[in-house]
């Protein structure tokens, strides 16, 4: 393994910790949010997409391919976006009520950025001769 891939386990295992730290805290109903506990909240449970966008990112980092490095592309793309929507939609004032921010949704939001770059360099597949044209 190189050393992109390395750091994209890393940044697998740092996002899968931060989506069980507590994201945000709303002090009127004295609820903690975490990205798999929203109990008292409509939000659903965020940290779940978190996993499923990390694991086939993970697969696709180690499989020796060339789509499979596309494909972790598009993984990555849509795992940050998923993290800048967590980041700006849950945390929002609803009935005067605003919502502290808690570091595990910036460590969510630096562990997808994190995933991401390391999309950018993937340990190439060898070509060999034979798959050469001409």
């Amino acid at each position: 393994m190189n050393r992109s891939q390395w750091v994209a386990v890393t940044g697998i295992i740092l996002l899968v910790i931060a989506c069980f730290l507590p994201w945000m805290r709303i002090e009127d109903p004295a609820i903690t949010i975490t990205g798999i506990d929203t109990t008292g909240t409509r939000y659903g449970k965020p940290g779940y997409a978190h996993f499923i966008w990390a694991a086939c990112i993970l697969l696709c980092t180690l499989i020796p391919k060339i789509w499979a490095k596309r494909m972790n592309l598009l993984f990555g793309a849509v795992n940050f976006a998923w993290a800048i929507r967590n980041f700006g939609v849950l945390p929002q004032c609803e009935g005067g009520i605003c919502p502290e921010k808690l570091p595990g949704l910036y460590i969510v939001l630096a562990a997808s950025a994190i995933l991401l770059i390391t999309t950018f360099f993937p340990k190439e597949p060898q070509i060999k001769n034979e798959d050469l044209p001409g």
